[in-house]
């Protein structure tokens, strides 16, 4: 077996790859994508009598279109009733970072951070209290979220965006992980 240095052994550590587990009520969605020689199309939603059936137990109220700048970070939402579902292009590249905040959740504090988009196509449900926020990784170009939510927006006394400072979790929660 081979021996390292004293100053490699030790720094040495092996990788977790086993995945990290999701905040409760947390959910990723994979979608199904149908390439073809001409390109390839995502089915988001299927529509029941004109409702976008998503998740389920979930009921669309309202659907956006996000668009974020080159490296702009978005943080941190949090709501008190509504449930968002998020879907980021495949061409895209996002940075979602999820924090429990809810008193007496199972995962309490916990913090995960996904990449969506990517090559990848799949929706993640967020759940009320749990905080997010999110970072375009891409220098040079925008990135889009599509999101449904089942409550609509308001800016009257029903409005229940809520905000967290974007470095409530830390700076480096931002930070491209380094191996």
């Amino acid at each position: 077996m081979t021996e390292f240095t004293p100053d490699a052994a030790a720094v040495y550590g092996v990788q977790d790859y086993s995945g990290i587990p999701m905040i409760e009520g947390v959910e990723i969605i994979p979608l199904k994508r149908f390439n073809d020689d001409g390109g390839a199309m995502t089915e988001l939603a299927r529509l029941d009598d004109g409702e976008p059936q998503l998740v389920k137990g979930f009921q669309a109220r309202q659907m956006n279109y996000s668009i974020m700048e080159p490296l702009a970070i978005k943080a941190f939402h949090l709501h008190k009733r509504q449930t968002d579902v998020w879907f980021v292009p495949p061409s895209d590249k996002i940075l979602l970072v999820l924090a429990d905040v809810r008193r007496g959740s199972p995962t309490e504090g916990e913090v995960r951070r996904l990449v969506l988009g990517d090559t990848k196509s799949f929706q993640v449900r967020i759940p009320p209290g749990v905080a997010h926020g999110c970072k375009n990784l891409r220098p040079s170009s925008q990135s889009a979220i599509i999101y449904f939510v089942d409550v609509q927006f308001s800016v009257d006394e029903h409005c229940d965006e809520g905000r967290l400072p974007w470095d409530h979790f830390g700076e480096d929660v931002w930070e491209v992980e380094r191996a």
